[in-house]
Order: C-alpha cells, then structure tokens, then sequence
C-alpha cells in the first residue's frame, strides 16, 4: 500500500481531506489560510481569513467578510484571489487559485442567522475596516446582517508541495478535470 503523497490521486484526495479538516477544526492549520488578493491600486495584498466551507464536488471553497473590508474593494475591481496553506504536520503546501463571487443580503441571510453571536462581532465595525482611528480600541463592534458577505471561491487550479524525505509536487486543474501532473519541486 502507498502513502497519499506518492500518487496523484492520493495527494489531491489529501489536499480536499486537509481543506475540510480546516472547516470543521479550529486548530487546524487549514483553519486560517492566507488569501492573496490584488488591491484596486494594482498592489499585492494578503491576509489571513477563516475556511468556512468546502466543496470537493464543486471544487469551491468558502470565506465570510465584512463588505466594508478592502479585500471586497479588490475583488469587486479583479473577481481572482490565491489561497495559501501551509500544514506542518503533513509537511504540506497548498496553493489555490480562485475565481470569487461576493454574495450578501437576502442570499446569505440563512447563514447569518446561524453564525454565533462572538463571531458576528466580525461582521459590523465603526468606522469601517482599514480606516484611520485616532487609539487602538476607538471603534465600535455593532453586528449588522447587511454588511455580512460570503465569498465563494470556486478553484481552478492547485499547486501542491509535499515535502517529505523526497519532494514531490503536482499540479490540477479545473480544465483537465482534476486529473493532475506531477511538477518538478
């Protein structure tokens, strides 16, 4: 029997095993990716958000945020992101590439309402987020529905690193229906 990491289907079956164990494990490295936007100024941008959901099927994965934040201003201008995971433990890099569609209002009012009220503290800030405040704590926390997004990051591609005794990566692709090649490391 092989270990996951030496054929191409074992590894992409780790990486979708890896981004649901981030969903469901708040101490999952998985848990907190890195998303790579470019800002509306043409700047690279990266932030560390929180994997709310994950689709194999679809091959779609999700985040929420706050309308308000810069992030919204950038996909809004160029609707592409990046996803970068790093897992220690597996010694194991993932990286998406992402089309993103921002979903708010009425359309995500059902998981609004089921988000627990500490993490709605995330989802409503005065001032907005990234302004200028004139001490660290002069803002107010004020959960509001209507500023609530979920971002739905469809991949279309994947690069990953195992990086074990012998390194190994491979590359999958929407267009070539996950079939996946091996890519020197």
């Amino acid at each position: 029997m092989s270990n996951w990491f030496e054929t191409l289907s074992g590894l992409h079956l780790q990486v979708w095993d890896t981004l649901v164990q981030g969903v469901i494990d708040p101490n999952h490295p998985a848990r907190k990716p890195t998303f790579a936007t470019v800002s509306a100024d043409n700047w690279p941008e990266a932030r560390t958000v929180v994997l709310r959901g994950s689709d194999s099927e679809a091959a779609t994965i999700w985040v929420h945020t706050d309308l308000h934040s810069d992030k919204i201003n950038s996909l809004r201008k160029t609707p592409r992101a990046a996803f970068h995971i790093w897992d220690n433990a597996q010694d194991l890099q993932i990286r998406l590439q992402v089309e993103v569609t921002i979903q708010s209002g009425a359309s995500v009012r059902r998981i609004w309402d089921n988000i627990p009220d500490h993490s709605r503290q995330s989802y409503g800030v005065t001032p907005p987020p990234g302004r200028a405040i004139a001490d660290a704590l002069d803002y107010v926390k004020k959960p509001d529905p209507d500023i609530f997004a979920v971002l739905e990051c469809r991949i279309f591609y994947m690069d990953v690193v195992h990086l074990g005794e012998d390194h190994r990566r491979a590359a999958y692709s929407r267009s070539n229906d996950w079939a996946g090649q091996w890519l020197s490391p």
